[in-house]
């Protein structure tokens, strides 16, 4: 325990230490470190609140329970649940809305059942695919993307099969 408490403020000493051995003006660089990252988040800010307006949208209009529906008739539950579907859909566009559909799930079936732990693996399997892409993508003006997306969105899918694969088995 004292390791873990300790880790953080070695690091920075050690990072310090570093910077002054070498010579560097260490306080001076922090501040331009800062501001740069300062002037990526106001660029990238518009896309961010683009995606999480489209989320809150799509949540409040009831289109995740319905897709949620068709896609459960189309696959059946022992492969992927219906219950479920909303989570992994929301997952792709922002991390905290899945949260809160996540915590829905827990107050209805409870964390430790089978959709509670199918749904905190995805949490550790699958990405915020579109937050993910856009923010580093935005912020290195990088307008090709090439195979990014593709690559993903099959990464995603093993990662929600392999969820649900595990939470029967622990």
């Amino acid at each position: 325990m004292y390791v873990s408490d300790a880790i953080i403020p070695i690091l920075v000493f050690v990072i310090l230490a570093h910077g002054l051995f070498n010579g560097r003006k260490v306080y001076e660089d922090f501040l331009e470190g800062a501001k740069d990252g300062f002037q990526t988040v106001i660029s990238i800010l518009p896309t961010l609140v683009g995606l999480m307006c489209g989320v809150g949208v799509l949540r409040a209009s009831g289109f995740l329970t319905d897709a949620a529906q068709i896609l459960g008739k189309v696959i059946p539950e022992k492969v992927f649940p219906a219950t479920l579907i909303p989570v992994a859909v929301v997952k792709i566009f922002s991390s905290s809305a899945a949260t809160g559909l996540v915590l829905d799930i827990f107050k209805e079936y409870g964390p430790d059942s089978l959709y509670g732990k199918t749904v905190s693996l995805m949490g550790c399997c699958t990405e915020t695919i579109f937050y993910t892409m856009s923010v580093y993508f935005m912020s290195v003006k990088i307008s090709k993307t090439r195979w990014t997306l593709p690559g993903s969105m099959v990464a995603t899918i093993v990662g929600l099969i392999a969820s649900v694969v595990i939470a029967k088995y622990i």
